[in-house]
């Protein structure tokens, strides 16, 4: 018996069928055309509005900070917040009268004047022309010598020999020390103790940053650090600031890390940010954007054993 073939039954009308099946357009051709005459003298509109919020969330990014301690337009005689201090300190020797207790950081615009900080820009940009990083970070330690030169240091004083006698002079030396003397004034008095008691430490140093991409480890400046950790004989730590946020740089500006509430420091020409040296003021710089930013860390031990001389010029 032959087999039979089955014939598809048409749908009924008016079945599921039938109604999935569209019978016109989504949209009249008149309609698209009136819909498009609505919108396009808005297109324009609302490209510039997209593009807007584009650029305001790339510059908020990531180092979007809340709150600032010092803003550049301030003139400071002096701004102190105390927060607890960290453990840190519980593993190297302690020194009565000098070893944190007090926790914090301060800023001021009046301990050093902005001529001096001017001074202390030149011998800084003097001293990195004799060499330079090939990454965004250039160093200029009188102390030891160390000087970046391409990816890696030289010590000035015996790679220039007597040429440096030409590059600076006596009175730049001395400006160098008195300016330090009066910070470890500063750092003393706002924690409570004797100045006699802190001792500068290595390394103290002039720093140079711009926007040149990193090609060292030492370059990656903008990641969170703390100074105990990194240098033990580190126990305050300051800052002069030799140049200005937004006028000779953007980007650059300190952040001590908090969880919810970072807070900001806006470099300004002669002024000075300090700050006790654990991680109860973990910190980074942000990403300079353009220009340079000049500074100098001068750092301070309670320990004598770690305690280094002023530069003399020979």
């Amino acid at each position: 018996m032959a087999p039979q073939r089955r014939v598809a039954s048409k749908a009924p009308e008016g079945s599921a069928a039938e109604r999935r099946r569209p019978n016109s357009p989504m949209m009249a051709p008149g309609r698209r055309e009136a819909l498009w005459r609505w919108l396009r003298p808005a297109v324009p509109g609302i490209c510039a509005a997209l593009a807007a919020l584009l650029l305001w969330s790339s510059l908020r990014g990531p180092q979007d900070i809340p709150e600032v301690l010092a803003s550049r337009g301030e003139v400071l005689p002096g701004r102190f917040m105390e927060v607890p201090c960290s453990k840190d300190y519980d593993s190297h020797q302690r020194f009565e009268g000098c070893t944190p207790r007090k926790c914090g950081r301060g800023v001021t615009d009046t301990s050093i004047t902005r001529e001096e900080a001017e001074q202390l820009r030149s011998i800084a940009e003097k001293g990195l022309a004799l060499g330079g990083a090939d990454g965004g970070v250039s160093i200029l330690d009188l102390h030891s010598g160390a000087l970046s030169m391409g990816k890696h240091f030289v010590n000035l004083y015996r790679y220039f020999g007597d040429k440096i006698r030409n590059v600076f002079s006596e009175e730049d030396f001395q400006l160098y020390q008195d300016v330090q003397r009066r910070v470890q004034l500063t750092v003393a008095e706002a924690f409570g103790i004797s100045a006699s008691s802190l001792y500068l430490t290595k390394p103290t140093f002039f720093s140079r940053i711009n926007s040149t991409g990193a090609r060292t480890a030492h370059d990656e400046y903008w990641h969170a650090h703390v100074d105990k950790v990194t240098y033990g004989s580190f126990d305050y730590t300051s800052l002069l600031y030799l140049s200005d946020y937004l006028t000779d740089f953007s980007g650059g500006r300190f952040v001590f890390v908090e969880e919810g509430a970072n807070k900001t420091v806006e470099p300004r020409t002669g002024r000075v940010s300090f700050f006790t040296s654990g991680s109860e003021n973990l910190h980074h710089v942000e990403k300079v954007l353009w220009g340079t930013r000049y500074a100098v860390t001068i750092a301070f031990s309670c320990d004598p054993d770690q305690a280094i001389g002023s530069p003399a010029f020979t």
